[in-house]
């Protein structure tokens, strides 16, 4: 088995290396405290390509996968997660699912401009009373004539009031639970969609997250995103790839605070030594490598299943599930390395702590992960 990467895949892992730590880097900290990333930095990312890196070429796309879309979300979420989740709102979920679900027209129309950033996507499921119960939507899309009117609420959206396009699911068959879902493709500038503040939040705090409204929204019939009462198993379909996505994010962070426990561990000095030569820091350090050796392995064979057209839904729940519990474990670590200073808001471990926390949470709890993966189990 080879375990390389290609040389084009090294070459955008160097690429957005250097991105994160010159570009990046320097603005992670106003980006937590301004609750924005700023609009120059998107642009910056779009110039770059890396909101196409996963997409076929035939669609304006890097043709890297999701091997390459790990790398650069792995890069970025070393320095920054706010930065790293707003990229993934728009390229692991928000147009993930116009490529996975969308006609060749739609594919052909929108993709090219997703791909240069030209215009930002987001991806609408979670409502008030519906999170993990994801079947118990009630934004409903009524059929008249040659449009759809969409009426309720969505909650928790990534790159809310931000985004341009938006992958919207709502029952077009009441009564019929999950097999009555469909998806639409809601263009911003619609009369009666709008979207609300964004939310005040413990960590990732750069990324949008914002309710959406739908007032008597007119979505022409051709924006229906693939079949009608087809949307839930593309909603399932895209989260198995966005799940990827999260891992890598995980990923990211974890290294970055590792590389920042180990400099301190060199530099700070108590009882007349760094405390690096201390027993008690040096496991703590063994086991943060260890976890985040397993984490690349977990996130990297997945995206190669991905990649490979393997099924990997049971493997992509696994990589969320563990990734997200290690690097809490990791951050937990790094904190008490850090010591008092790894609880001051001035230095990055903390934002790191706070940012981690919501890894549990999104794109499927850890709870319904457990579920995924027990079902799959039992069904084996």
């Amino acid at each position: 088995m080879d375990f390389r990467f290609t040389e084009e895949h090294e070459m955008v892992g160097e690429l957005a290396r250097k991105f994160a730590e010159n570009e990046v880097r320097p603005l992670a900290m106003d980006i937590d405290r301004n609750a924005d990333v700023p609009k120059e930095l998107i642009d910056k990312i779009s110039e770059l390509g890396f909101m196409g890196i996963p997409f076929p070429e035939e669609y304006g796309g890097g043709d890297l996968g999701e091997i390459g879309y790990c790398i650069l979300t792995e890069e970025i979420a070393r320095v920054c997660l706010s930065t790293a989740a707003t990229i993934g709102g728009h390229v692991s979920i928000g147009a993930m699912a116009v490529y996975l679900g969308g006609t060749e027209e739609q594919k052909q129309r929108l993709l090219p401009e997703m791909c240069m950033g030209e215009k930002l996507a987001a991806f609408a499921l979670t409502e008030p009373q519906a999170g993990s119960d994801a079947g118990a939507i009630s934004t409903t899309a009524v059929r008249k004539g040659d449009k759809y009117i969409l009426n309720g609420q969505k909650t928790f959206i990534t790159n809310g009031g931000i985004a341009d396009v938006y992958s919207v699911f709502a029952v077009t068959n009441p009564g019929a639970g999950l097999r009555g879902v469909s998806a639409f493709l809601v263009d911003k500038n619609l009369p009666g969609f709008t979207a609300g503040s964004p939310e005040a939040k413990m960590g990732i705090r750069g990324s949008h997250t914002t309710d959406l409204f739908f007032e008597d929204v007119e979505v022409p019939a051709e924006n229906l995103l693939g079949e009608e009462n087809q949307g839930f198993p593309l909603a399932m379909k895209t989260l198995d790839v966005g799940r990827i996505g999260v891992g890598a994010q995980c990923l990211g962070g974890a290294k970055g605070v590792l590389e920042l426990s180990k400099q301190h561990a060199l530099q700070r000095v108590q009882f007349g030594k760094p405390i690096a030569k201390l027993q008690a820091i040096q496991w703590m350090l063994a086991e943060m490598a260890t976890e985040v050796y397993n984490m690349e392995n977990a996130v990297y064979r997945t995206a190669w299943m991905c990649d490979n057209n393997i099924p990997f839904s049971r493997q992509s729940a696994m990589t969320k599930l563990y990734c997200s519990e290690a690097f809490g474990r990791i951050v937990d670590h790094a904190v008490q390395i850090h010591g008092g200073m790894g609880y001051m808001s001035e230095y990055p471990i903390e934002r790191f702590y706070r940012d981690a926390r919501i890894m549990r949470i999104y794109e499927g709890t850890n709870e319904i992960q457990k579920l995924v993966i027990a079902r799959d189990v039992l069904k084996q």
